[in-house]
């Protein structure tokens, strides 16, 4: 017996299905245009800063034969993440220049920190200029400084920070929506690109619940990293390098730095207040859960900052934890300013928007003033370092042995432009970014102290000086400033530096 009702086996599409996708297509296309647009405000430098930590290791991971000397100091960060691994099977996979292939990474984790911001501006506005407002400031503080924890909101190469700063965003519009599982998974692959920075995404989602529910247990950092990693032997070397790490040690920020953790809390609870009195329920929620969650770190960073004893617990360096509040507090601070002042009325959106990023656009000229504001990849690098740098990439041997000042990033005109990363070469270890490496590794501590102090007086070396690395460290070649050293064979120079070949 069969019914009167015809059963189609085929799925009938919703007349709302078109409009939506039209909708999603439409956000997509203004994502994509403030990603481009967040491109050029801030730029683009492949191997600057903390890249001549990570990219070596997706190129060793790419060339085996790389570095024979001294990859302990970018090793040690490798090992612990599938960043490399995953930037290299990229790669092998596309067959394209690991510089194109990191210029799209770093577009795809910009992209996708907005489309997450765009998720949680939902969470908060129903009105569709707060999101976009929401995201929209956010775009155009990509590079803020976050208080004294030496981040910025978004770095301008990829690294594991930006390509893990869109989970913790989702993972808490998803918290938001209880959907934990969801949050879960966004925190498990965070954890496999950068194990420190979803710790704090986890804390904080877990006051976020704990608040709403007020029964489920918080948990701590030490709850979620082993405790062995932090509590290892230090040493006298250790001790040096640590206390040249003063954004590790909360009570030795600068004052302006200390505001910038302290006057977050005051911002939140004035966007708490608003939001109560709007009956906006998830804003209020947010804000709270924020307050407690700061007021936490705070007191672990003045407890870590107190006595050496805790230097190698410093590690943890809870003051990061800054750089979620100061994601979603931009975020809130767009969306009030959409709803409630820029509303639909152009010329406020561009008082706002075009001062802004003209100010973000001049303070990244002058951090890198020697190179181009994007240094597309392929093109001819403007740096005369960089310049230096890309041709012992392409002409001398894989197994040569550098030797450079120690503190040569912080040269004025080489724009924090990292050796081992753009050149491709083993080098004596650096007074800069790999002593940051020795803060989170004790062991190699004696190493970079023994090697950092045998370039002491760089620029005061003779031919005997460079004989001495030579023998002691196997140094085959050296870097200098020009004018150079007399009767040494330097078969590359431009107007900045010398490539000198030790006999």
């Amino acid at each position: 017996m069969t019914s009167g009702v015809s059963v189609d086996s085929g799925v009938q599409a919703s007349p709302h299905d078109a409009p939506a996708r039209v909708s999603k297509f439409r956000d997509g296309l203004i994502l994509l245009s403030l990603t481009f647009a967040a491109l050029l405000v801030h730029g683009y430098h492949l191997g600057a800063e903390d890249a001549e930590i990570y990219l070596p290791g997706i190129e060793k991971l790419l060339r085996p034969d790389l570095f024979p000397f001294n990859a302990q100091f970018f090793q040690s960060h490798a090992h612990l993440t599938l960043f490399p691994n995953l930037i290299a099977l990229s790669v092998r996979i596309s067959h394209l220049p690991l510089d194109l292939v990191a210029f799209l990474w770093q577009l795809l984790s910009m992209f996708l920190l907005l489309f997450a911001s765009w998720e949680l501006a939902g969470k908060y506005f129903q009105d569709w200029k707060a999101r976009w407002a929401g995201v929209a400031f956010l775009a155009a503080l990509f590079t803020l400084p976050v208080a004294g924890t030496a981040l910025y909101i978004l770095d301008q190469y990829i690294n594991p920070r930006n390509l893990t700063a869109f989970t913790g965003i989702l993972a808490i519009a998803a918290v938001l929506e209880k959907k934990y599982a969801q949050a879960g998974l966004c925190l498990l692959f965070a954890a496999a690109i950068h194990p420190l920075m979803p710790a704090f995404v986890a804390l904080y989602a877990t006051l976020l619940v704990w608040m709403r529910r007020r029964r489920v247990k918080t948990i701590s950092l030490a709850s979620i990293l082993p405790l062995s990693f932090f509590f290892q032997p230090t040493s006298p070397a250790y001790h040096q390098v640590a206390a040249s790490h003063t954004y590790h040690y909360f009570l030795q920020w600068q004052w302006y730095e200390i505001l910038g953790a302290l006057a977050p809390l005051g911002v939140l609870w004035w966007f708490g207040r608003i939001a109560r009195s709007r009956q906006m329920g998830n804003v209020d929620l947010t804000c709270r859960a924020f307050i407690l969650f700061e007021a936490i770190c705070i007191v672990a960073g003045v407890i870590l900052s107190v006595s050496p004893r805790f230097e190698t617990l410093a590690r943890i360096q809870p003051m990061r934890s800054l750089h979620l509040l100061y994601v979603v507090m931009i975020l809130l601070a767009g969306g009030f300013a959409g709803e409630y002042l820029l509303k639909n009325h152009v010329w406020r959106w561009v008082v706002l928007f075009l001062p802004l990023c003209a100010s973000m656009f001049y303070a990244q000229r002058q951090l890198f003033p020697a190179s181009a504001h994007i240094e597309w990849p392929g093109a001819t690098p403007r740096n005369p370092w960089v310049q230096a740098f890309r041709w012992v990439r392409d002409n001398t041997p894989v197994d040569a042995v550098f030797a450079l000042d120690p503190n040569y990033m912080r040269t004025p005109g080489e724009d924090n432009n990292g050796f081992r990363a753009i050149a491709q070469r083993s080098m004596l270890a650096d007074a800069v970014k790999d002593s940051g490496a020795v803060t989170m590794f004790p062991p190699l501590a004696e190493e970079w102290l023994h090697q950092v102090q045998a370039e002491s007086g760089w620029n005061r070396f003779r031919p005997e000086d460079f004989a001495r690395l030579q023998t002691t460290y196997g140094v085959t070649w050296v870097i200098l400033l020009q004018p150079g050293v007399a009767s040494m064979e330097c078969p590359y120079e431009n107007h900045v530096v010398m490539v000198c070949r030790l006999k």
